[in-house]
């Protein structure tokens, strides 16, 4: 167990994931806006206290999952309450406010969009690219995304402690948003016969990577502004989407150097 400055108690648990437990101390934090990945609460507890945390956890667009007491236990002995709240290894950043500075230098903005990936290393991995090679920022879904824990940034070698992440409520009014801002929205999918050599990766871009499982959703393909794929001649039908965010990033500052 460990104190923070800011008096908060935390646990470091297996694989260094930090949490805090406890109804009000969850509270607590949700008031002192720290950022928080998700809430973990008892499905057999349905106190005031328990509805009031749900309330607040609401009101803050933070994600709640009820799972049973055995889960919590395997996370601490503590008394827990039936509370536990999973603490983001990193602070999150305003998109709207990257895409600004990235204007206001006269530089086009170059965002990789992470659809649903769930993978912790194939995000860390993403990550590590990303900040290599000068993206200017990762934009994930609030839910269906993997968790930004310690593993997360171990995996991405630290680049999660650079690179600006922005998470956000609805990935398809985001896209449609960064369109508004002067964007052109390329999504990397096989269902094209376009080759990303010919996308122009000059303009302002926000590119995007779809699941590990079934790829670019529907509705981010119906407001993208280009489909392109990257050529592949072995026998193999598909890249690692960790591996084919590097490709297609990499092809765009190539182009742009």
């Amino acid at each position: 167990m460990e104190k923070r400055s800011d008096g908060f108690l935390i646990n470091k648990g297996e694989h260094e994931k930090d949490y805090i437990f406890g109804t009000r101390a969850v509270m607590e934090a949700i008031h002192a806006q720290k950022d928080i990945d998700k809430i973990l609460v008892d499905k057999e507890v349905n106190n005031e206290l328990i509805k009031e945390l749900l309330a607040l956890a609401k009101e803050e667009r933070i994600n709640v999952v009820r799972v049973p007491e055995a889960k919590l236990n395997r996370i601490t002995r503590k008394n827990h309450q039936g509370v536990v709240a999973h603490m983001s290894a990193i602070q999150y950043a305003s998109l709207d406010n990257v895409i600004d500075e990235c204007f206001s230098k006269g530089v086009a903005p170059l965002i990789l969009v992470l659809d649903r990936i769930t993978d912790v290393r194939n995000f860390g991995a993403m990550a590590r690219t990303a900040d290599c090679a000068g993206v200017h920022a990762i934009v994930i879904p609030e839910k269906g995304s993997a968790q930004i824990n310690s593993d997360a940034v171990k995996t991405s070698a630290g680049a999660l402690n650079h690179l600006p992440v922005c998470r956000v409520k609805n990935l398809y009014y985001t896209v449609k948003d960064l369109k508004k801002m002067g964007l052109n929205v390329v999504s990397v999918t096989e269902k094209t016969e376009r080759l990303m050599y010919d996308a122009d990766f000059t303009l302002p871009t926000a590119l995007i990577m779809g699941s590990e499982e079934d790829g670019i959703s529907q509705e981010l393909m119906g407001v993208s502004d280009e489909f392109v794929k990257i050529p592949l001649s072995g026998n193999i039908e598909s890249l690692n989407v960790s591996v084919s965010a590097g490709v297609v990033v990499y092809e765009a500052i190539r182009q742009r150097r």
